[in-house]
């Protein structure tokens, strides 16, 4: 269940003592957000590292963020903190990008109650609550992970999937089109795919409210009766989709290898323009 928090809440609960708060920074063009997070962060929140706790690295067939294994994954989670039965609280600022990614994995493995900040960072400053400086490291927690509970599509599938059902592009509208690629070997989207921006969902920082996102989603052929996903550049973004169609009442999987995997391998079709398969050439 897709569920978002207020900061007067949040602060409640920390000062009640009763939350784990993930302080995940990361943006594309400055993947590390430690130093931000040193500088000022939400009281008692652990930074979380995009690159090295929530994904792994591989191959780039596999694409630049594969999912990490439930392992490593959990021995991340006890490096934050985390306990069974935990309360888990998320963060990021730039539009629960991030966040989104670690609601995802945490949520798919078995932590019952994670919430995201409305807002993010922005929002906790905007309500004049205060921050804290330098590093947080916790008492290692002894949370139990399992592996994840939903089946993420394989390049075979996404391919399937935008032939059949709805696959959604969720990059900007100039990547999707193929005008620009600033990061993967070619330019295009995946022929079939759909184009709604991780922009469309929000408004500023926050989600849209259920119904809007329900409409939203109804553009591009996803209802409850649709089997759809999302996939994004390398795999992190998605996830924003994913929140945001919960909050709906809906259903969305990840193609976690995205345009990263599909872009580097050889003989996948390219389409570019703004329709789902304008132009096609092979890779």
């Amino acid at each position: 269940m897709a569920q978002l928090i207020t900061p007067a809440e949040l602060d409640d609960l920390i000062r009640a003592g009763a939350v784990r708060v993930l302080d995940v920074r990361y943006r594309l063009d400055r993947p590390d957000g430690s130093v931000e997070h040193l500088e000022g962060h939400v009281p008692g929140a652990v930074y979380v590292d995009m690159e090295t706790e929530l994904s792994q690295h591989g191959r780039p067939e596999d694409g630049r963020h594969p999912l990490p294994s439930t392992k490593g994954l959990q021995a991340a989670a006890h490096r934050w903190g985390l306990r069974d039965g935990d309360t888990v609280v998320i963060y990021d600022d730039d539009r629960s990008l991030g966040a989104s990614r670690a609601w995802w994995l945490l949520t798919r493995s078995g932590v019952g109650d994670v919430r995201i900040l409305d807002g993010g960072l922005g929002a906790w400053r905007a309500a004049g609550l205060p921050l804290e400086t330098g590093p947080v490291v916790p008492e290692p927690g002894d949370v139990s992970l399992a592996p994840l509970a939903e089946p993420v599509l394989s390049i075979d599938g996404a391919a399937a999937l935008a032939a059949s059902g709805v696959l959604i592009d969720v990059r900007a509208a100039e990547r999707y089109r193929g005008e620009v690629e600033p990061v993967d070997p070619i330019a295009g989207h995946i022929p079939g795919a759909v184009n709604l921006p991780t922009g469309a969902y929000m408004d500023g920082e926050r989600f849209r409210d259920a119904a809007s996102l329900r409409a939203l989603f109804a553009t591009v052929g996803v209802t409850e009766d649709v089997t759809a996903a999302a996939y994004c550049g390398s795999g992190i973004t998605a996830a924003q989709a994913v929140f945001a169609a919960e909050r709906a009442g809906l259903r969305l999987g990840i193609y976690p290898g995205s345009w990263s995997q599909w872009s580097n391998t050889p003989g996948r079709p390219i389409a570019t323009g703004a329709a789902p398969a304008e132009v096609t050439a092979g890779v």
